[in-house]
């Protein structure tokens, strides 16, 4: 699979590097009031976080560049890779910084990543989760236009402070090759209607 660029009007999608922590650093001290439930580094870890992200088998993570303003405002990854060639691959690890929440970035990104999953590598599946608790991560999945699948109790990691250790009941959602067309659609609405 190639992890190229992904340019589009709002954002640029750059596999990660130390280059993006001293953006990436501003990002994560702006307000922190939407991150209870996502593993979001501070100004003092975002280079071990980096680290970590570009070590971890199976993620490939992209900052998450602000066009208007040439700065790196958060990450996103592509992870968990099934199939060869690819069948299925899940989008995630996603913060975005106070000033771009709501923006329009993270609904690009999101068109951006399942574009490229379905229409380069031939995905048949681009799958998505969070705690389920996260009421704010949930609408926003359901608003780039995946399908919501159930919960799965003690699924994976959790990422809430004080939880270390514990894993975290999981809402998963998922948009398939059938629905592709339809999503990317809808996603180009939306994304028109976006400033």
């Amino acid at each position: 699979m190639d992890h190229s660029v992904l340019h589009g009007r709002l954002v640029r999608l750059e596999p990660l590097g130390k280059c993006h922590a001293a953006g990436l650093a501003v990002a994560a001290e702006e307000s922190r009031d939407s991150y209870d439930w996502t593993w979001v580094p501070t100004a003092a870890t975002v280079d071990g976080y980096i680290a970590e992200q570009i070590g971890r088998d199976g993620l490939t993570p992209y900052a998450q560049i602000c066009l208007r303003t040439g700065r790196a405002v958060g990450v996103t990854a592509y992870w968990d890779p099934r199939g060869k060639p690819l069948a299925a691959i899940d989008v995630g690890f996603t913060w975005l910084a106070a000033s771009a929440q709501g923006s329009g970035i993270n609904l690009e990104a999101k068109y951006l990543l399942f574009k490229n999953a379905f229409e380069n590598w031939g995905a048949q599946r681009v799958g998505m989760s969070t705690d389920a608790r996260n009421a704010r991560s949930r609408s926003a999945i359901v608003g780039v236009g995946a399908r919501f699948e159930g919960v799965l109790r003690n699924w994976s990691r959790s990422w809430a402070p004080g939880e270390e250790g514990r894993l975290r009941d999981s809402a998963l959602f998922s948009v398939v090759t059938e629905e592709w067309r339809e999503c990317r659609a809808y996603l180009e609405h939306r994304l028109s209607e976006t400033r």
